[in-house]
């Protein structure tokens, strides 16, 4: 927990410290109480006492009380401020880390576990600072400050109260023990009915289409299940210190009274008043002492959920990116648009072999070259290498005679207009979908987004929207079809403008004839470019400069359409599962 705390800035900082101020000033004129009710005690008991003398005493109370809630507002209105923007700092804070992630890291935590993360358990943090600073300082200061004010005043009462917060003590530690196990697993649990509602609102359709309503319910009802039955273990656990703590404050009360009778009867008249005024103040104070302990136990309720929470977020925070920045940011321009593999090799972290072996070729400015295999190939690894969504295990990746991780990323990327497999679009509308992201030059006008729009064969839909480059987008692009979505995602990556096009089965979607006319304006428009296509479809490919046929992570063929059907049987099998002999000898 001191370690996520340490993070705080040095305003929170001293925020905290003028809280400090104020909760000592609070607690001082709580316990300045007592005292007040001991002499109007004394005064009702002795004669000749004026009624002004009471009032008086009654006065300072008033103003005590008065003072312990003003210096509580400005503490809890301080503790709330301090709490909020930690909160909005560790959000940031995690946001901006996983952004940074790499696909290795990313892969370390599920989707629903940094969502938790980022909201459950940062407000588990954001309960224990507020409810921390108004009770984890002022419960040791009240405790400690009381227990001076009574010591050495009777002994009997004394060993009374001491008893009395052992019992506290032991039985708080025995609660904590049983229940911070039970607390760590609330979180796990948390974690993985997000999971599930997460992966049946993501999969709906599939689940309507095969009548799997009753089997996600089982799943969810499973899931829901263990988190209810954990939380109610632990709250019934830390139930029982509500009436422990009553039974212990009613018991002292009784105990100090009880002892009080005792001593009074067996003292002598001229004692008897300040024993009785004793009693009166040691009472108060107890019950102070008491307090105390009972504010502390809500912190020891809120705080090992906390605790888990705050190593959860750490988890994260602390977690090591494996791809790092490199140092060139910008190039003398002299190559571009060039993109090298030498003998490289890759294997994913948790794979026993490797995905890639020894993969060599060179792409030049305004080539085309094309990826194709069969599926599980490593087509698609392959090219994600380019922009380092991975780095290569064995050789090097070069783009413009530079190796990719010498590059910063931002400049890497700024070389790269990247379609991935699946297109992803934001919520927004066609404009800033189109023109989105950070780039080396100026933001796509009108204009670019029109011709970008019309290259990637997207005019049709577009114009006919009423409020047409305007046009809202859901959020995943829900409200626009799977073919759609990838043309808006290829014009995308056009409006850039970039050296090097990535098109990770961008084509998939399409059907055959807008995948042709798009191909064409694509070969036009993007002529002083180098394109690499990862595809399926030999019509695909079979116009490319140079295409590279995988199996089983090898380079088994690397030529034009037609050197390949005369050289390379992977590539001629594939070819006639999707074309006839008369279809591929008239090309």
């Amino acid at each position: 927990m001191f370690k996520i705390l340490k993070r705080m800035n040095r305003k929170s900082v001293g925020l905290i410290l003028i809280c400090i101020v104020f909760i000592v000033f609070q607690v001082w004129l709580d316990l300045r109480l007592p005292d007040y009710m001991s002499n109007i005690t004394k005064l009702v008991q002795t004669e000749g006492s004026q009624m002004s003398e009471i009032l008086e005493q009654g006065g300072y109370m008033i103003l005590c009380a008065l003072g312990s809630l003003a210096s509580a507002i400005i503490v809890g209105y301080f503790a709330s401020y301090i709490a909020a923007s930690f909160s909005k700092q560790l959000r940031r804070d995690v946001f901006y880390k996983v952004e940074n992630f790499g696909m290795e890291e990313l892969k370390k935590f599920s989707t629903s576990s940094l969502l938790t993360r980022t909201t459950n358990d940062i407000t588990q943090i954001q309960m224990l600072i507020v409810m921390g600073l108004q009770l984890t300082i002022k419960a040791p200061i009240t405790a400690v400050w009381a227990v001076s004010k009574i010591a050495g005043k009777n002994m009997e009462w004394t060993v009374l109260t001491g008893g009395a917060v052992l019992v506290l003590i032991l039985f708080i530690s025995i609660l904590i023990a049983i229940t911070l196990p039970k607390t760590r697993k609330v979180q796990e649990l948390t974690d993985n009915l997000n999971r599930v509602t997460r992966e049946n609102l993501k999969g709906i359709r599939v689940v309507r289409a095969f009548n799997a309503e009753e089997y996600q319910e089982a799943k969810f009802n499973e899931a829901n299940e263990a988190l209810t039955k954990t939380n109610l273990f632990v709250q019934r656990m830390m139930g029982l210190m509500t009436p422990l703590m009553q039974f212990v404050m009613s018991g002292i009360s009784l105990g100090i009274y009880i002892i009080g009778a005792y001593l009074i009867n067996a003292a002598g008249l001229t004692d008897r008043l300040n024993l009785f005024s004793d009693m009166v103040v040691f009472s108060s104070y107890s019950m102070q002492v008491i307090m105390a302990f009972m504010m502390l136990i809500v912190i020891f309720i809120i705080l090992p959920r906390a605790q888990v929470s705050a190593n959860r977020i750490l988890e994260v925070l602390n977690t090591e990116e494996k791809i790092k920045d490199g140092t060139i940011n910008k190039t003398d321009g002299k190559v571009k648009g060039k993109v090298e593999f030498r003998d490289v090799s890759f294997q994913y972290p948790d794979a026993d072999e490797p995905i890639l072996e020894h993969i060599s070729f060179t792409a030049e400015k305004g080539e085309t070259v094309a990826f194709i295999g069969s599926t599980g190939s490593g087509k698609s690894t392959l090219i994600n290498l380019v922009p380092r969504f991975y780095d290569v295990t064995e050789g090097e990746v070069l783009v413009d005679d530079i190796n990719v991780k010498d590059y910063t990323l931002e400049a890497l990327h700024n070389k790269l207009g990247y379609i991935p497999q699946k297109a992803v679009l934001f919520r927004g509308t066609i404009e800033s979908n189109v023109t989105y992201g950070k780039t080396d030059h100026e933001k796509p006008n009108q204009e670019k987004v029109k011709e970008a729009i019309r290259v990637a064969q997207a005019s049709e839909f577009v114009e006919k929207k009423p409020e047409k480059y305007q046009a809202p987008i859901a959020q995943g692009g829900s409200n626009v079809s799977g073919g759609q979505k990838q043309r808006l995602a290829i014009a995308r990556a056009i409006a850039r403008d970039p050296e090097i096009y990535i098109f990770d089965d961008s084509f998939s979607a399409l059907d055959y004839k807008t995948d042709f006319v798009l191909r064409k304006e694509l070969k036009e428009y993007t002529k002083e470019a180098t394109t690499l296509i990862v595809a399926q479809r030999i019509g695909t490919v079979k116009n490319a400069d140079k295409i590279i046929v995988l199996d089983e992570g090898k380079m088994v063929g690397c030529g034009t359409h037609e050197e390949l059907l005369k050289t390379c049987k992977v590539y001629q099998e594939i070819a006639l599962s999707q074309l006839s002999k008369e279809e591929l000898e008239n090309g």
